[in-house]
């Protein structure tokens, strides 16, 4: 007969749960860093975040001091009726960007649009003013 010497709390499922992070979590409240994708051309340069199943008054979108900043906050609430129980659910998630803008860029012409779960920014290149602040409405 072999003894195995097993210790418990290297096993990933035991580990997690004693794990700071894990007593923290909230769990109707979900945070994702929603994916950029930058590209830049002769005249501007353009920003997509990737947000699927957001509507347009979901963003936030601000541009202060040279930097830009989006943001999305969407809440579901399903609720079920039936003659033996009633089901509850609620859920929230959010996101928040921030980018430097490159010196040479024209922080007042910032447009956005958002189409098929996409929001793209586009800024133009020109010099500005610095230290405007200013809200972007989305198109």
């Amino acid at each position: 007969m072999n003894l195995v010497k097993r210790n418990l709390f290297s096993l990933p499922h035991l580990s997690n749960f004693f794990d700071e992070d894990w007593l923290s979590v909230k769990p109707f409240k979900q945070d994702w860093p929603a994916a950029i994708n930058v590209s830049e051309n002769e005249k501007n340069y353009e920003v997509e975040v990737i947000a699927p199943g957001l509507k347009k008054e979901d963003f936030n979108i601000s541009v202060e001091n040279g930097v830009l900043s989006v943001s999305g906050e969407t809440a579901t609430k399903n609720e079920e009726e039936n003659k033996n129980y009633i089901r509850k659910e609620y859920s929230a998630s959010s996101f928040s960007r921030s980018f430097s803008l490159p010196e040479g860029t024209n922080e007042e012409s910032i447009a956005a649009n958002y189409n098929d779960g996409i929001l793209k920014l586009t800024i133009d290149k020109a010099p500005t003013a610095p230290g405007i602040k200013k809200e972007i409405a989305i198109e």
